[in-house]
């Protein structure tokens, strides 16, 4: 009986201590919308316990996700509002791809971002003025998209009053 309880007892602490990983998850939602031809996220794996060993990816020593560097790597597909989840996200390089539809407004969630890169991709619509809440960034690269209207004052700023340096 004692043997039963205790067993019991160890199962609930071992269901109560099983975390998700919301990087994890954001990440591989992306991975399902996007189109891989040179097979660059196999590593991609939801069952991980974390996606610091995948490809790709850099995480601080919090195995926090600090870094997605995808670019030239013939992806296609959208940005997905979920990425504005990475908090701790500082680099976000998908450059050169085929990347399409609009940048996510959630994208001026990642107040530790330092570069945006997502230049030379099928982007299109408006820069979200969103992005003017970024005062870590440093550098946002968009040319060679299909974006439309003017760079929003909020982004404007961010070179009077933030860091940033190359736009």
């Amino acid at each position: 009986m004692a043997s039963r309880i205790l067993a019991c007892l160890l199962f609930a602490v071992a269901i109560a201590t099983v975390d998700c990983n919301l990087e994890g998850d954001v990440l591989y939602s992306w991975k399902t919308q996007l189109l891989d031809p040179n097979s660059v996220l196999p590593s991609w794996d939801p069952t991980l316990v974390n996606p610091c060993t995948w490809f790709h990816v850099t995480c601080n020593s919090n195995n926090s996700l600090t870094r997605v560097d995808l670019g030239n790597a013939g992806l296609s597909g959208p940005l997905i509002p979920e990425l504005g989840l990475l908090a701790n996200l500082q680099y976000l390089e998908v450059f050169g791809n085929n990347i399409s539809g609009t940048i996510p407004a959630e994208l001026g969630n990642l107040t530790k971002l330092v570069s945006l890169d997502l230049y030379h991709n099928k982007l299109s619509g408006p820069i979200p003025t969103s992005l003017g809440n970024l005062g870590s960034l440093s550098f946002m690269r968009l040319h060679g998209n299909k974006l439309t209207g003017t760079i929003p004052a909020s982004v404007i700023s961010l070179i009077t009053t933030g860091r940033l340096r190359i736009l």
